[in-house]
């Protein structure tokens, strides 16, 4: 096994055992379909992400609060539209 397969293998626990499950499912699942596709700076900036409290991270995902400008890069905007797709694909509200 890659350093790399150690490193991805890594991200998406990190991604599905958040400790919140409304953030474990999306999150989850947009690592588990884009991670392997990721440069190292993209994954660097998903981990930077998964450090943020779950609450946090969450809200700013579903909107419900502003995301601060220093997490609201191409990462952020990814996820966001990732989990728009996932609800809009399922004929339901756009989430949250």
């Amino acid at each position: 096994m890659t350093q790399e397969d150690i490193r991805l293998k890594r991200l998406k626990y990190r991604a599905w055992h958040r400790g919140f499950r409304e953030a474990d499912l999306i999150l989850g699942p947009f690592a588990d379909r884009y991670a392997e596709t990721f440069t190292a700076e993209q994954l660097d900036s998903l981990e930077a992400l998964l450090e943020h409290p779950d609450q946090d991270l969450y809200e700013w995902i579903v909107e419900r609060t502003p995301t601060p400008p220093e997490v609201d890069g191409e990462m952020m905007r990814l996820i966001k539209q990732f989990r728009f797709d996932a609800f809009e694909s399922r004929g339901g509200p756009h989430g949250g």
